[in-house]
């Protein structure tokens, strides 16, 4: 199961670093008036995020954590859906770039650790 574990973290560390640099795509792609291939790439972040949001609750269930908010994720692609919604993708842009970007930027950074167990 450890050998598992470490999998999945490597596999997360990997992954959160291709999304903060994708998310430069997606800016460049909405403001380029390339919507057809912004929302392909839209669509895979958002499926990807949802994944590692996913490892991070079953991480903490094995008693690993790490310092991303999975809260802030959701918040993300809630704002997303709201400014594509609105058709507003010079917003969506701009969030790609300096929200979202910035946030995985830091986020891969981040590293899992072993919590303690409680008495």
């Amino acid at each position: 199961m450890t050998d598992l574990i470490y999998e999945t973290q490597h596999s997360f560390y990997q992954y959160i670093e291709r999304v903060a640099a994708g998310t430069q795509m997606i800016a460049d792609y909405l403001r380029e008036d390339k919507v057809g291939e912004a929302m392909q790439l839209i669509t895979q972040f958002s499926e990807g995020v949802v994944w590692l949001t996913k490892v991070i609750a079953l991480m903490q269930q094995h008693q690993y954590d790490i310092r991303i908010n999975p809260n802030q994720i959701n918040e993300f692609l809630l704002e997303i859906n709201d400014g594509l919604e609105r058709q507003d993708y010079i917003i969506v842009a701009d969030m790609f770039e300096y929200e979202i970007k910035p946030f995985f930027e830091e986020a891969a950074k981040e590293r899992f650790y072993q919590k303690e167990e409680e008495n």
